[in-house]
């Protein structure tokens, strides 16, 4: 069993081995977590092809060399021929993560089928045994964490942060949490005007305890 987290890539560099379309998806989840990505591949497809024409990644048009994964943090072998996705493991130094995709014995981490609603983030995992298992939740999953998802997370991100100013009770905090992550909550849709009539009756819980003797 592996150890479940998610990876802070932002401006950090990842280097993916493979020009395919394998490869092209390992690409866009990199660059939508914000990574620096390089590619090492003598031929792309034109996927890989477009974005390194437009700046956003960079694209080696050759076969992989030990030093392509100098200063990276992070390693991805794609290839579609074992014997170089194993030369990428073998190079990879001490401390750099690294994913093989047609072995997952030979990987640091697995990249799981991901749903992305704003801050959300659900991730599907099978620890390499059944990618296809994985994907197949992930599509029942984006069907019940629905696009109208993300601004619900905008709004409880900006609750957060009020209820942490403006309320000192550790248990009221947890009562307004609890209220506000409730699914009937969410569906009725007032958010705004639910959370400050919340706020006021705490503040009135909190007065009312003051003055008993």
């Amino acid at each position: 069993m592996g150890y479940p987290s998610v990876l802070h890539v932002r401006g950090r560099r990842a280097v993916v081995v493979g020009g395919g379309k394998v490869a092209a998806r390992k690409v866009y989840g990199l660059l939508e977590a914000e990574a620096d990505v390089v590619v090492i591949a003598p031929e792309a497809v034109p996927d890989i092809e477009a974005l390194a024409a437009k700046g956003e990644i960079v694209w080696r048009k050759k076969t992989f060399a030990e030093d392509d994964l100098a200063g990276a943090f992070l390693v991805i072998a794609a290839t579609n021929d074992r014997n170089v996705n194993e030369a990428v493991a073998q190079a990879a130094a001490p401390g750099q993560l690294v994913n093989v995709v047609d072995d997952p014995k030979r990987c640091d981490f697995h990249v799981p089928a991901v749903i992305r609603r704003g801050p959300l983030t659900i991730a599907v995992s099978t620890g390499g045994a059944s990618p296809a298992l994985a994907r197949r939740i992930r599509r029942e999953l984006e069907e019940k964490y629905g696009e109208e998802y993300e601004p619900y997370l905008q709004f409880l991100q900006k609750a957060r942060d009020i209820i942490l100013r403006e309320v000192a009770d550790d248990a009221a905090r947890k009562r307004l949490f609890r209220a506000l992550a409730a699914e009937s909550f969410r569906q009725r849709g007032r958010w705004d005007e639910e959370l400050a009539q919340l706020l006021v009756n705490e503040k009135e819980r909190n007065g009312e305890r003051g003055k008993e003797p």
